[in-house]
């Protein structure tokens, strides 16, 4: 069931699994790509009905937006608890993979991915998703 928030109604992947009928893992994974916009609170992914109707109104073809690259965005290294303080900021992806394998306990760190023109946070990635979709 969606939950309401004012004016804003937000459904977790568990709704989006109901009224779509696309499976759990999949959203998860479009939510984690940025195929979907969404946030994640604790530990659940939430979407607003907004990013749903752009995400089914997006051109299939993407010829027309702008490709991203490794220059667009720059990356921050940091603890996701008391135990590990440690942040590092890196330009490039081969400078997070080299940060995270240095890393002794690499569950203890996350990524943020940052838009170098908005300094917007595109996504926040554990770290050892983020060396299996890069490394």
């Amino acid at each position: 069931m969606p939950k309401k928030i004012g004016d804003l109604t937000l459904y977790s992947v568990d709704d989006l699994h109901e009224l779509l009928g696309i499976s759990k893992m999949t959203l998860r994974a479009y939510l984690r790509e940025g195929r979907i916009r969404g946030r994640k609170l604790g530990v659940s992914w939430y979407v607003t009905e907004e990013a749903i109707k752009e995400y089914f109104e997006e051109p299939q073809n993407n010829d027309s937006a702008p490709v991203k690259s490794d220059k667009d965005y720059r990356y921050i290294v940091q603890g996701v608890n008391d135990l590990v303080s440690e942040t590092e900021e890196c330009e490039t992806i081969p400078e997070v993979i080299e940060s995270l394998n240095s890393q002794a306990i690499i569950s203890l760190f996350q990524v943020k991915v940052v838009d170098r023109s908005s300094d917007e946070i595109i996504e926040i990635i554990k770290a050892r998703d983020f060396l299996d979709k890069h490394a």
